[in-house]
C-alpha cells in the first residue's frame, strides 16, 4: 500500500467520525452545523482518479446521511461538490491547475480562501435546497446557506491553517 492511499483513508475516516461525533451536534443558534467533511474533498489530489474521487465523496455524504438520518442530501451535495470541483480548482488557481501543480501547503491564502469558499457554498446550496425543499421558504433556505456556509468556511479554513502548519 502507497502511503497516499493511507493518507486519504486516514483523513477520511478522521473527517467522518469528527463531522458525526462532534460537529453535527454543536447546533450553533438552532440551525448552524458545520461540514468539516468537506475538508476531505477540498484536499484530495487534484490529478488523481476522478471516478475514484466521485465515488469516496458518494460514500462519505451518504455515511453522513445514515447516521444523520438526512436521507441522502449530504450524499448528493458531496457528489455534486466533488464533480465541480474541477472547474472551481481552474477559476481559483489557473495556471497551477492547468499544470498538476496545486500544493495546497505552499498556495496563496486569499486563493485558497476563494477556493474553500466556493465549493463549501455550492456544497450548502445543494444540501439545504434539497433538505427543505420547498420554495415558499426561500428566505430559510438562503439564511441557512449563508450562516451555515459562513461557519463552515471558517472553520474549514481554521483547520486547513492548523494541518498546513503543522506540515511546514
Amino acid at each position: 500500500m502507497n502511503s497516499s492511499f493511507l493518507i486519504l483513508t486516514f483523513r477520511f475516516l478522521a473527517l467522518f467520525l469528527a463531522q458525526v461525533l462532534v460537529f453535527d451536534h454543536i447546533n450553533l443558534f438552532g440551525f448552524i452545523n458545520p461540514c468539516i467533511y468537506l475538508i476531505y474533498i477540498y484536499l484530495y489530489p487534484a490529478p488523481s482518479q476522478r471516478l475514484t474521487f466521485l465515488f469516496t465523496s458518494f460514500l462519505l455524504g451518504l455515511l453522513v446521511d445514515m447516521v444523520s438520518g438526512t436521507g441522502g442530501v449530504h450524499a448528493a451535495a458531496s457528489v455534486f461538490v466533488a464533480y465541480a470541483r474541477p472547474l472551481v480548482l481552474k477559476f481559483s488557481f489557473g495556471v497551477l491547475y492547468d499544470n498538476h501543480y496545486i500544493k495546497f501547503s505552499s498556495v496563496n491564502l486569499n486563493t485558497l480562501f476563494i477556493y474553500i469558499s466556493l465549493l463549501t457554498f455550492f456544497h450548502h446550496i445543494i444540501l439545504y435546497a434539497l433538505d427543505v425543499f420547498n420554495i415558499q421558504l426561500i428566505f430559510i433556505i438562503l439564511k441557512q446557506i449563508f450562516f451555515a456556509g459562513f461557519f463552515s468556511i471558517l472553520l474549514n479554513f481554521l483547520i486547513i491553517m492548523l494541518l498546513k502548519r503543522k506540515k511546514a
